[in-house]
């Protein structure tokens, strides 16, 4: 059984040796770094340290492989999985201070960044070559950090997920042995993809320091439309039909009544509470005025009403501003509560049952709760609210987001699309993969990170730690 690690004051000086001071036991800081946005109780680590470069990275990581220190990567907090706790104790690594954009290849569509770059400064950036980073989680992460949980988000649909677009990495072994994987093009198909491997893995294997992308051009026209549906298994349905059209879409969204109720009321909207898609379209401007014609029409085939469509940017960026503001709408709604999401992703066919299902199971629950998700892409999410001074309600809501889990599982679904494993799904993942695959991944584990330093209890439950 592995215990919590505190570091002594030799391996406390030792650290600071390396990286030029760069150390802290600092309580409001170990505050900082022991939690994120999930609701899990907070972890302080033993210590801080705020790294600069992938050579910084490199010495501390072999450092703390030969005293059996562990690490957790640290990039903004914004993780709904309890990815950044240091449940085990030791050093929450920091790297929100590498933050440069090192290389734009406006030729190339791609970027080179350091780990801690956030993704709005980013495009900020590349915004004046007419690029544009794609992936849209809606928190404002690192790139390091969407990397290592393999984040998608609203834009998926078209654009695909950090699986699809990150091109090449620089990474650190638990040993401190840095690896360069993949390359700058567009095809690859040159050994084992290690590049996939880490992406996705949740610092669990090695940890991020350097990211190439994929960017693309600025759409010529963008437009963002809204249509009301009588059901959320209308407007499931209603988002299939306009997947299989051929229409390409931008983004796809679904919001319950309670969802758009919410977001009225944070974000100064009015619109009406009732299940609702929100759509947009990128291209060029005829292209984007047929476009929303079509899914117009096909909207009111399944009961959609009240279209109204926009290209104006204000309007385009406060409607879809209010979207990423649901998690927090939700929250402001019940002033001193917090919100557990739920992140489950199934075959289209699949996906109106499984809203359904959803809906079926918190509708018999005492829990106050909200449904969205990118249903385009068959990616929901359930928002449901908990009282943080009644820690009993945490198992309670834990066995009814397993109940769904597991009816996921069973319609050829996922645990998730998204938000990752972290701390709580180790077991929907071992019903997911099987022992079989489950068998693979802690080789896999066991192989790059033999001493189980690199972010212990996430993602693998590992027998093999002292």
């Amino acid at each position: 059984m592995r215990t919590r690690r505190e570091l002594t004051a030799t391996q406390l000086s030792d650290l600071g040796a390396l990286i030029d001071g760069r150390i802290t036991t600092n309580d409001s800081i170990l505050d900082l770094h022991g939690r994120d946005e999930s609701a899990f109780p907070p972890v302080k680590p033993s210590a801080v340290i705020t790294v600069h470069t992938t050579e910084e990275v490199s010495q501390v990581l072999k450092y703390c492989n030969n005293h059996d220190i562990p690490v957790v990567a640290f990039g903004a907090g914004t993780s709904l999985e309890g990815h950044v706790l240091p449940i085990y104790g030791g050093i929450s690594l920091d790297l929100s201070e590498m933050d440069k954009i090192l290389e734009i290849a406006p030729d190339d569509l791609t970027v080179r960044v350091q780990a801690g770059v956030k993704r709005m400064a980013l495009n900020k950036k590349i915004s004046s070559e007419g690029l544009f980073f794609s992936v849209d989680p809606g928190a404002d992460a690192t790139i390091g950090g969407m990397t290592s949980t393999g984040a998608a988000g609203t834009t998926t649909v078209r654009y695909g997920s950090m699986r699809e677009n990150v091109l090449k990495l620089t990474a650190v072994l638990a040993d401190g042995t840095i690896i360069h994987t993949g390359r700058e093009t567009r095809k690859l198909s040159a050994g084992y993809d290690l590049t996939r491997l880490i992406v996705g893995s949740e610092g669990t294997l090695a940890i991020v320091t350097e990211i190439s992308l994929r960017v693309f051009g600025i759409p010529e026209k963008m437009a963002a439309a809204v249509s009301r549906f009588p059901t959320l298994a209308d407007g499931v349905q209603a988002a299939i039909a306009v997947v299989r059209s051929g229409v390409a879409i931008a983004r796809c969204e679904f919001l319950d009544a309670q969802c758009i109720k919410n977001v009225n009321a944070h974000d100064g909207l009015n619109l009406e509470e009732a299940p609702t898609l929100l759509f947009e379209f990128h291209g060029s401007p005829r292209s984007v005025e047929e476009d929303a014609q079509l899914v117009q029409e096909i909207a009111a085939d399944f009961g959609g009403t009240n279209f109204e469509w926009t290209s104006e940017e204000g309007a385009r960026r406060k409607l879809w501003q209010a979207r990423h503001n649901a998690y927090w709408a939700g929250m402001a709604a019940y002033p001193g509560k917090r919100a557990i999401s739920t992140d489950a992703a199934v075959p289209l066919s699949k996906l109106a049952a499984a809203v359904e299902l959803t809906e079926k199971i918190l509708t018999q629950s005492p829990f106050p709760f909200s449904i969205l998700g990118h249903v385009a892409d068959g990616n929901f999410h359930a928002f449901i609210i908990t009282d943080p001074n009644k820690p009993e309600e945490l198992p309670a809501v834990r066995e009814l987001t397993h109940l769904m889990t597991d009816a996921i599982i069973g319609m050829g679904g996922t645990c998730t699309g998204e938000h990752g494993i972290g701390a709580g799904k180790i077991s929907s993942l071992e019903k997911e993969a099987g022992p079989g695959a489950m068998a693979v991944m802690l080789s896999i584990k066991n192989a790059l990170d033999p001493k189980g330093i690199l972010n212990p209890g996430k993602v693998l439950a590992l027998p093999t730690l002292k």
